[in-house]
């Protein structure tokens, strides 16, 4: 069951124009991956999607798309390197939550940033920022139009603000989302989760799933 904390409601109350459910009973086939646990061998839902299709590159320049991420647990921001204070705490906060699913709870998660500043953000520019962090991150670019499209399908508002020249200021919701093997947004978390509670938090959510693909 998807569960919206109090900043991630207030973000997507701004965004009506984003929004666009689909009723419909999706059922996904998989085939298990190799060393991946808790993967179930079909996927079905009958909430509204958060999520979908998208194309975007990452910092070597490769294609990834939404298939290339099924099969295992993500975590996934929107946000942009040359962000001053919040985006930089909390970049660093998903390298934390990394280490600490490893080391405490023998859960692994592929950590994805996804840039809303395409037109400043190359790949090369993704990588040298996220290095800093934790190379593991997956820095996701592309094309503005692309960016748009996965900010639409997961209910990310962002704008310009504070331009001058070249220079400005991108307004964003800085939300977390977790993703299961399915692709199905389980939980948007808000900047106000520590790294520890962010990790317990997804811990939970992990061992619910594995619980109920055992049933």
């Amino acid at each position: 069951m998807l569960v919206l904390q109090p900043s991630a409601l207030l973000a997507f109350a701004g965004i009506a124009t984003f929004v666009h459910y689909n009723d419909e009973r999706r059922a996904v086939p998989f085939a298990k991956v190799p060393g991946q646990t808790n993967v179930p061998k079909r996927c079905t839902t009958n909430r509204p999607a958060i999520g979908g299709p998208f194309k975007l590159y990452d910092t070597e320049n490769s294609e990834v798309t939404e298939s290339k991420l099924r099969g295992k647990w993500n975590l996934m921001y929107f946000g942009y390197t040359s962000c001053p204070d919040v985006g930089p705490a909390e970049v660093q906060k998903i390298a934390d939550v990394v280490k600490l699913l490893e080391s405490k709870y023998d859960i692994n998660i592929t950590p994805l940033f996804v840039t809303i500043d395409p037109q400043r953000d190359s790949p090369a520019q993704l990588k040298a920022y996220l290095t800093e962090f934790d190379p593991r991150i997956v820095g996701l670019t592309g094309p503005i139009s692309a960016v748009r499209q996965i900010a639409q399908e997961y209910r990310v508002f962002f704008k310009r603000v504070e331009e001058v020249g070249q220079d400005y200021l991108i307004e964003s919701s800085h939300n977390m989302y977790l993703l299961d093997p399915c692709l199905e947004t389980v939980r948007c978390f808000g900047s106000e989760y520590e790294a520890s509670d962010l990790a317990e938090a997804i811990t939970t959510e992990v061992q619910k799933a594995s619980a109920s693909s055992t049933n």
